[in-house]
């Protein structure tokens, strides 16, 4: 039987990203999606199309390079793979697509919203046979959002965060009083994992600089120490690899406050360059959502998206310079606090040197940090006593020492 058209899902718009939608067209592009299922079991020539999913793998990957801008960016091309029924390897995954596509009815049905994390317990219970663990949620998700083109928000699925923001900041939602994020305490304020109401929070500052900080516990000792009363600036972790609602909350920044430098504080080791990566250069990881939280009006983008990749650029990357720690740092580390490289830490440094886009100044430490076959972390500088990290951030910025 000769595929029909209808069960491609949009695949053959020759297009990677997911569109933000309101619940009540999402829910009719899940409606057309199953009664398109319908049709095709109900013809005289039953058969179920197979799935065509964008390629969320690595050799499906394109890099921008920013000519007007400073900031480059990762994304989807559109490449195709198959997931079908009729084969022994992925017919759980074609099914578990229809599962994840009939939860996210109800929720928008609910008028809800629920994290990835609330979805899978929902799921463990209602299908355990099909779900088991939260990654195959999670690439159950994704499929969904490949399939009908529209972001995991639009679904009603929020973002989970772990990120907190800190220092000369002013948040006001929408129909709330202003946050003073100076007066938050060494705790910082969470960053909410609302995207739409990210995107509609008010944000003032008098700072000169933004700072994204790899570890909570550092994030903790720089707040609590005040450093921005000396050095003005806002503080953001994600307390590791960042989250969507953490690149999000930065990217508004960035576009609300484009004169500020992002500066980013982490370990020397490859999976501190690689949480740097992620924020400025954005995941694949995200799928076709790799650029639509980048773009400065969502919904204008709907509608005008090949004119605002052009002019926005297209993932939550931002033009985030390395402070710290890096090479050149290595003189105020003691020997005996220098840690081997794991074998993690290799795997790590290949895949980052294997990308397109690391820089070159980027691929000179990787490789001393191979050289050396040592790692450093941040809480080594405390050999100069705790209240040195102010200091070392000061001096860095003086002395213009970022890359």
């Amino acid at each position: 039987m000769e595929e029909d058209a209808s069960m491609k899902f949009f695949s053959d718009q020759n297009t990677s990203y997911a569109d933000i939608l309101p619940p009540r067209e999402a829910r009719a592009r899940i409606e057309v999606s199953v009664l398109n299922l319908l049709r095709a079991l109900n013809s005289p020539d039953p058969a179920i199309s197979d799935l065509s999913l964008i390629n969320r793998k690595r050799s499906n990957s394109c890099v921008n390079q920013g000519i007007l801008t400073d900031v480059s960016y990762i994304f989807l091309s559109t490449s195709f793979t198959k997931s079908s029924l009729t084969n022994a390897k992925t017919a759980k995954a074609f099914v578990r697509v229809w599962k994840v596509m009939e939860m996210c009815f109800q929720i928008l049905l609910q008028e809800k919203r629920v994290t990835q994390r609330e979805l899978f317990y929902k799921l463990l219970c209602d299908s355990p046979d099909l779900f088991s663990s939260q990654v195959e949620v999670n690439r159950s998700v994704q499929d969904v959002v490949a399939l009908l083109r529209c972001s995991r928000f639009s679904l009603g699925i929020m973002a989970s965060t772990r990120g907190l923001v800190a220092g000369r900041l002013y948040l006001q939602e929408p129909g709330k009083e202003p946050v003073d994020c100076s007066a938050c305490g060494s705790s910082g304020f969470p960053i909410s994992g609302d995207l739409n109401l990210l995107d509609n929070t008010i944000m003032t500052s008098d700072a000169r600089y933004i700072i994204l900080v790899e570890k909570h516990a550092i994030f903790h000792r720089l707040v609590e120490d005040r450093v921005f009363n000396h050095i003005p600036c806002v503080f953001i972790t994600a307390k590791g690899y960042p989250d969507i609602a953490t690149r999000f909350f930065l990217h508004r920044m960035s576009i609300t406050f484009p004169h500020l430098p992002i500066l980013a504080l982490v370990d020397w080791n490859p999976a501190g360059l690689a949480i740097l990566c992620t924020f400025k250069f954005g995941s694949i990881g995200m799928g076709l959502e790799a650029y639509r939280y980048g773009t400065k009006d969502s919904t204008f983008a709907s509608h005008y998206i090949p004119t605002l990749m052009m002019v926005f650029g297209s993932s939550v990357a931002c033009n985030v310079k390395w402070i710290g720690l890096r090479g050149d740092d290595l003189n105020l580390i003691p020997e005996e606090s220098l840690v081997p490289l794991k074998a993690k830490d290799s795997q790590i440094a290949k895949s980052l040197l294997s990308s397109k886009i690391l820089q070159e100044n980027y691929r000179e430490e990787l490789s001393l940090m191979i050289e050396t076959g040592k790692r450093a972390e941040i809480e080594a500088l405390y050999c100069h006593g705790y209240n040195y990290l102010g200091k070392y951030i000061a001096t860095k910025i003086v002395q213009g020492k970022y890359i």
